[in-house]
């Protein structure tokens, strides 16, 4: 039942439940995005690794989250369960076999996988302030500063060099007001009580160096395998919002690095996008008409992304137009806003003149689903109801020995593990304080020196009596005049100090501007910051 070009997802079956015919996934069309929907307990996660296992076979590398640890078991051969055995004998799977696959874990917090790390620069204002969840002032604050650090040469790697570079802006608000609009001092506060929450809930750990590379989730096998990255999200959905914005700008990420290939006849690489619902709760208009424009074009790079949710209401209409390949598990249609869903995921589908969609989502079985892929020259195929093939991998969590024995064995492993902090906006800004603190305490000692040396030369210049020993020498530097030298010369020097000083801020100010052009910033379609 396997063939060559195709994901097998499993054999539909006809009204009077005998099977019909093998469904499939065209590999040429799984570039043109995905949707896997289903009310809990229905079995989208074993479609999920039905289709991870699939891709990763086919030589196409994956990411996906693991929302609960079931998919960490796809690194270890299956075993035959009862039910496994059963689905592959009645959907007449002949060429059924157990397998394992190359999976490499990754962690934000370094616990159940390699570490995965971003820059605040890498981030960009958008996404970051969508993370904090920043109103419209913070906002431009935000922009303000990253245009700061971008033409100041300040790198912004970790929280404390952002907070560090706030810190900064409060205290020169008037200043820098002038130049880029009204800096908020209440907003530079929210932003910076914004900052102390994400270091409480664990950000820290996301942000610094070394950051992720991409090609690390984009390998490929000596035996033509995709690797199968999984993140484990289980920690991390404790802060869905941070969660769902490591995701986006690892989209943001693969959107802005890989080159234009048109339509491969495979994906580069296969992006799950788990409990996509978080995406976009409460996200800005701004936010969602900018992954809807990544999704429209991230096609061209090679990148299938597949949403999964409960809900096909989860996800907006305008992204939801361009998911071309559709399994839908049952749902459950109590209350009007889910008899709204059933309604809505019914229409997406081509009608098949068999059954009733509509009628048919709400009695599919566990392990069941309405399938329509892109077939031939892109057009959807009519929806089937299908039984979906067992998974190859163990369909359970791995133990944690099993884990640490996978991930010792890592392509990546000792590359991510250690912190690197080398110099960055907080060192910087650190060292300018520093120096001028020092600046200004040997003007207070110039200041008070000069003060005394007007005080000596007051006194130097009074009246005289002759023989009472207070008569100056004329050869002590004063001119037949009766004016001192050392003061012409002081007068002299000063001015000339006068003129350095204007000449190197001329100096100072040249190298500014040539400096700040050569280091423009370009960032992407998201904010993020484009290599």
């Amino acid at each position: 039942m396997l063939e060559a070009g195709k994901i097998y997802i499993g054999t539909s079956r006809n009204p009077d439940d005998s099977l019909n015919k093998g469904e499939y996934l065209n590999l040429k069309y799984a570039n043109r995005h995905g949707l896997v929907t289903g009310a809990t307990g229905t079995g989208k996660t074993v479609t999920l690794q039905v289709l991870a296992e699939s891709f990763s076979n086919a030589g196409v590398p994956v990411f996906c989250a693991d929302v609960k640890g079931d998919l960490s078991g796809i690194a270890e051969i299956g075993t035959a369960k009862d039910w496994v055995t059963a689905r592959a004998a009645q959907i007449g799977f002949k060429d059924f076999d157990f397998q394992q696959f190359p999976v490499i874990f990754w962690d934000l917090f370094g616990e159940k996988g390699h570490r995965v790390r971003t820059t605040i620069a890498e981030m960009g204002p958008l996404l970051l302030a969508r993370l904090m969840d920043a109103s419209e002032a913070q906002e431009g604050v935000l922009n303000i500063a990253f245009k700061i650090a971008d033409e100041g040469g300040l790198a912004l790697l970790d929280l404390k060099d952002l907070q560090a570079l706030l810190n900064y802006m409060a205290d020169n608000a008037n200043e820098l007001s002038s130049r880029f609009g009204l800096i908020s001092k209440s907003s530079v506060g929210s932003l910076q009580r914004g900052l102390l929450v994400l270091e409480q809930q664990g950000a820290e750990h996301f942000f610094g160096e070394p950051a992720l590379k991409i090609a690390d989730i984009m390998r490929v096998t000596n035996d033509g395998r995709g690797a199968v990255s999984v993140l484990s999200a289980d920690r991390l959905m404790m802060n869905p919002r941070l969660y769902a914005t490591f995701l986006l700008w690892l989209l943001s990420e693969l959107f802005e690095e890989l080159p234009e290939v048109g339509d491969p006849d495979k994906p580069k690489l296969v992006f799950f996008f788990d409990e996509a619902h978080l995406l976009f709760d409460g996200a800005p208009k701004v936010l969602i008409e900018r992954v809807e424009q990544v999704v429209r074009l991230i096609r061209s790079k090679g990148v299938g992304i597949y949403f999964v949710t409960q809900n096909p209401l989860d996800v907006p209409d305008s992204v939801l137009a361009q998911l071309g390949n559709r399994v839908q598990h049952a749902l459950r249609a109590y209350t009007p806003r889910e008899q709204k869903a059933v309604r809505t995921a019914a229409e997406t589908f081509r009608p098949n003149p068999a059954f009733d969609c509509e009628t048919a989502i709400t009695t599919l079985g566990i392990g069941e689903a309405l399938v329509s892929t892109l077939e031939s020259k892109g057009v959807p195929s009519m929806v089937e109801r299908t039984l979906v093939r067992p998974p190859s991998a163990r369909p359970a969590p791995i133990t944690d020995a099993e884990r640490q024995q996978v991930m010792a064995l890592s392509p990546v492993a000792g590359q991510y593990d250690t912190d690197l902090d080398r110099e960055s906006a907080f060192e910087i800004l650190a060292e300018r304080a520093q120096k001028a603190a020092q600046a200004e305490a040997q003007k207070q000692a110039d200041e008070a020196r000069a003060e005394q040396q007007a005080d000596d030369d007051s006194a130097a210049g009074r009246w005289t009596l002759p023989g009472f020993g207070d008569e100056d020498d004329r050869d002590d530097g004063r001119s037949p005049s009766g004016r001192s030298t050392s003061s012409r010369k002081t007068t002299t020097r000063r001015t000339r100090q006068r003129e350095s000083v204007v000449e190197a801020a001329m100096k100072s100010a040249a190298r500014s501007v040539a400096s700040s052009l050569g280091r423009a910033i370009v960032r992407g379609i998201l904010g993020s910051l484009k290599r």
